[in-house]
């Protein structure tokens, strides 16, 4: 199955850039992700990290 895939992939002009495209698309993303964890401001991220333990917004009855 892997053979058929690969000598089929290889007939194909042009395809040896996708993988670099997708390549530099994760690194890019999670560079832009470490770099927004590095700076978000302290406050913000104890806000965030409290919403799951706030009971003040339920409307269970």
């Amino acid at each position: 199955m892997l053979k058929f895939v690969k000598n089929h992939m290889e007939s194909i002009i042009g395809i040896e850039i996708y993988p670099m495209i997708s390549l530099l698309i994760f690194f890019i993303f999670f560079v832009a992700l470490f770099w927004w964890v590095v700076t978000a401001k302290k406050d913000y991220i104890k806000t965030v990290s409290n919403i799951p333990l706030d009971n003040q917004n339920d409307d269970i009855s």
